[in-house]
């Protein structure tokens, strides 16, 4: 008997404790919701300033266990956002269970204390209309977000299914499941997820039937927070295939796509540096294999400071022009001053002395593969204070030493432009015969004017440059020569005429500057 009271006592000895942690942190959550959603705003409008999006709350309810509000996301107030209009919104029901153990977390047998769970699903809106319309009524986005008492959020993100067919129009997708964790400072994200499929058929603008699937979406990265840019990291993503066709017809299609980017702070803790490599393991056009691509590209030795000061400067001077209606609403002029916006405060970048590196860019088919390195050290324009007088002045302002190759072999540029050919509705016969004219000329052409030679059956250029000195195919000359090759008058002549060149006896066989 008394063990059956002190069995009953210390349930409801935990039930006291339980509900009344359970309303303390209810209280506590509601107490940062602003300061959870005021940083929000903060990293968006820091991250994507073009986007015009500002994040609010509303009709906060608070009970013992349970508690209930609406995230609103909407243009913000006096600039035109890139992705809804004024008058549109997009709204997120948000079911909230208290800790220390929501009831939401004990369905999926996670026993750790918590701040609290949240069920997030769409609202059904004029804005959100068409998508319910394919969900049949159904939130097309389902996640559920642990929040931990240090802040931290864990979130995993369902994509509803999707089957829609309304007359010639369908759409299919087998839906995707994403994780997010995000520490209590916002200053660590990792995201990470896949999806399996997706199909749609459509019109365009001609009336032809398109379509379009794909397979084998994935994700992954991890960034955080840097003292002067957003954020550092790395982020992940590949496509498994690709696939576009028009009225039944295959057009093209892509596999193997993926593209792994990282950026980081150099030893110094000073300068930054990134990569971003991109892989295409085929490429097929109208049912021909077109070959295969790759790109590296790095760069190193960023200024820290100068970064920052160019994020926020270039992030200011768009908000302002997104704030302008006139702008806003001309795509052109918008595109036009972003690109002197970006010019303008471009010198900012070249504090650190960064260097610059492709290696390689290439392209490769079943007759070889063709390539482009480039190692390019450029430096702080700021720190010459004479004006530049002669095209070495002028280039030596902000580049060190350049180092280039480029190599085509002649039989994969003719395969390919074989292919161009056959694709432009030339018969095979001619086609091969015309890519053969074709390439024949231009590499011709390139030894005449002395900008490429023939090595092994392959077009090769190589350029170096270095205090006003330029390497050409192994030929050293000053600057100015290589600019008058191609009547490019020199910064204090604008008026000078080009220099003849001098032409090979027989265009068919050209010489070729000594090695």
């Amino acid at each position: 008997m008394k063990k059956s009271l002190v069995a009953v006592g210390v349930i409801v000895a935990l039930g006291v404790v339980w509900t009344g942690t359970a309303w303390y942190t209810g209280k506590q959550l509601e107490g940062r919701m602003a300061e959870m959603v005021g940083n929000a705003n903060a990293v968006l409008k820091k991250a994507s300033p073009e986007a015009g999006l500002t994040l609010s709350y509303q009709d906060y309810h608070r009970g013992l266990f349970h508690s209930s509000m609406q995230l609103v996301i909407k243009p913000t107030a006096g600039m035109t956002s890139a992705i809804l209009k004024p008058d549109q919104s997009i709204v997120f029901n948000e079911i909230i269970d208290h800790g220390p153990f929501p009831f939401a977390q004990l369905k999926k047998f996670n026993l750790l204390p918590s701040m609290a769970s949240v069920h997030t699903t769409l609202v059904n809106n004029p804005t959100t209309k068409p998508l319910f319309d394919i969900t049949k009524g159904l939130s097309f986005i389902d996640a559920q977000t642990r929040i931990g008492y240090s802040g931290d959020t864990s979130s995993d993100i369902d994509l509803l299914p999707l089957d829609y067919v309304k007359g010639e129009e369908k759409v299919a997708f087998s839906g995707g499941q994403f994780k997010a964790d995000v520490d209590g400072k916002g200053d660590k994200i990792s995201i990470r997820g896949e999806a399996q499929s997706g199909l749609v058929n459509t019109s365009n603008e001609y009336g032809q039937h398109v379509q379009m699937t794909f397979n084998g979406i994935k994700t992954e990265g991890d960034s955080s927070r840097s003292e002067f840019i957003e954020r550092i990291g790395s982020q992940k993503a590949s496509i498994e295939k690709l696939a576009i066709s028009v009225e039944g017809k295959e057009m093209a299609v892509v596999e193997g796509l993926s593209i792994n980017a990282k950026s980081e702070l150099q030893e110094d803790k000073k300068h930054l540096s990134g990569q971003i490599d991109y892989t295409l393991n085929s490429l097929k056009v109208q049912n021909q294999d077109i070959g295969s691509g790759k790109l590296t590209l790095k760069i190193g030795n960023l200024d820290g400071a100068a970064v920052q000061e160019f994020s926020n400067k270039y992030n200011a001077e768009s908000q302002k022009l997104l704030a302008d209606p006139a702008t806003a609403q001309n795509p052109e002029a918008y595109q036009q001053q972003i690109v002197e916006l970006f010019a303008a405060n471009l010198p900012l970048l070249l504090k650190g002395d960064p260097v610059i590196t492709v290696a390689p860019l290439s392209w490769k088919n079943a007759k070889g593969e063709s390539s482009f390195n480039l190692s390019l050290f450029l430096k702080d324009p700021a720190l010459t204070t004479t004006e530049p007088t002669t095209p070495e002045e002028q280039l030596n302002r902000v580049v060190k030493s350049l180092d280039s190759k480029l190599v085509i072999p002649v039989d994969m540029a003719t395969a390919f432009m074989t292919q161009v050919a056959q694709l432009e509705g030339y018969q095979p016969a001619e086609a091969a015969k015309l890519a053969e004219q074709q390439i024949k000329g231009l590499a011709a052409m390139g030894q005449m004017f002395r900008v490429t030679t023939m090595e092994d059956n392959k077009v090769v250029s190589s350029l170096q440059y270095a205090n006003g000195q330029v390497t050409l195919n192994g030929q050293k000359m000053p600057l100015s020569d290589l600019l008058g090759m191609f009547g490019m008058p020199g910064i204090d002549d604008q008026s000078a005429p080009a220099p003849e060149l001098e032409a090979p006896a027989t265009p068919a066989t050209p010489a070729v500057p000594q090695q």
